[in-house]
């Protein structure tokens, strides 16, 4: 059974394809629901128009009144002449009383911190999946990474929502760079689609990221999985995942043993340390089972219980990529560090995440055998 085209607030985008609510497919499910009652489907479609513009105010813009009209009033005239009443449009004898819709519309605005999080890794999540499959345009980046045309429009909608919700903090996203006052103390860091190279070999394992920086720390954070429709977010106190609207506590667990071990570079800590030796080691295979995915979702996945751990070199201070995930793990009660054992973002930098501390203590055992005795954690 395929998705219903409903609409996300505040950016009132298709929750399935991406486009500006109604698209072409909504009109084709709303037209055929609301048969023979088209007063009935103008006031629903009237009182949608009249929520987007408040919620355009709300939000502190100016609506431009005759766009709105035509988008979401405009095309009825389609709508009044049907060429055929097919039998999935026919309805029951009896039933001139038109049900209310229900669920196309969330209960609220987000107004605070961690809803706008939401809202905003949901909206990239939309654009992720809407554009799965399709011809991609690749832009090459420093390196031999790249960046796809999905990466750049999913940073477009997670924007759209910053903005709109909170015009007056500033903004870094992977594409496009660092945006508003200088002097803020606040600033989200936007990730659109972590594991970029899986996407575009049409593989589904990437993340979308936003988190919130206060000062130096991430206050709210929210990773999204496209692909299974999942939120999982933190408040900066707890951490959970959302799905289907219902909010559910995140309980890191050990018990898979299964570690997580990112081989992407940059390698500062090369070549003393490499995770990829960690892989051969015969004390990491006798306790635990090596994944490689590619994509931050599985720090994350460390927070739910899903991975035993993460491993990474790398410095994480202003990483996009990583900032979610590791504010999900501290939320979640999970031993963070960086790979000497340090505070995290200090010293050699890197990052273990454990979902216990007989893991973390393991893996740091094993990290430690590479690094020469006058290696000093700073």
């Amino acid at each position: 059974m395929s998705r219903p085209h409903l609409p996300m607030r505040p950016a009132w985008l298709c929750r399935v394809c991406a486009a500006q609510w109604p698209c072409s497919a909504a009109q084709l499910d709303l037209a055929t629901e609301f048969y023979g009652h088209s007063v009935a489907l103008a006031f629903y479609l009237a009182t949608s128009m009249y929520e987007a513009i408040d919620d355009v105010y709300r939000l502190g813009g100016r609506p431009d009144g005759p766009a709105m009209y035509a988008r979401f009033l405009g095309w009825l005239s389609l709508t009044r002449r049907p060429r055929h009443r097919t039998q999935r449009s026919a309805r029951p004898a009896g039933s001139g009383h038109i049900r209310p819709v229900e669920g196309r519309y969330p209960a609220r605005m987000p107004t605070s911190d961690e809803d706008v999080a939401i809202e905003a890794a949901q909206a990239g999540a939309v654009v992720v999946r809407a554009r799965y499959g399709a011809a991609l345009t690749r832009f090459e980046k420093s390196g031999g990474d790249f960046a796809t045309s999905a990466d750049i429009e999913a940073e477009n909608a997670i924007l759209d929502v910053l903005r709109s919700a909170r015009p007056e903090d500033a903004v870094t996203g992977e594409e496009s760079g660092r945006t508003g006052a200088d002097d803020t103390a606040r600033e989200w860091l936007v990730d659109p689609l972590c594991g970029t190279l899986n996407y575009a070999v049409r593989n589904m394992l990437v993340a979308v990221n936003v988190a919130l920086r206060t000062d130096a720390k991430v206050t709210v954070a929210a990773s999204a999985d496209p692909f299974t429709d999942e939120v999982f977010w933190t408040d900066g106190t707890q951490a959970y995942v959302r799905r289907d609207g219902v909010d559910e506590r995140l309980t890191p667990s050990a018990e898979s043993q299964l570690v997580d071990v990112n081989l992407d570079p940059p390698f500062p800590n090369a070549p003393r340390f490499r995770a990829a030796r960690l892989l051969a080691d015969p004390g990491f295979v006798e306790r635990f089972r090596p994944r490689v995915v590619s994509t931050t979702l599985a720090v994350a996945w460390v927070a739910a219980g899903r991975r035993a751990a993460y491993v990474t070199d790398g410095d994480l201070r202003d990483s996009v990529h990583f900032a979610s995930g590791i504010a999900l793990c501290q939320a979640a009660g999970c031993v963070v560090t960086g790979i000497q054992g340090q505070p995290p973002h200090t010293g050699a930098g890197g990052l273990i995440v454990a979902a216990d501390r007989q893991t973390h203590a393991a893996l740091l055992a094993l990290v430690d055998k590479q690094f020469p005795p006058d290696s000093d954690v700073i």
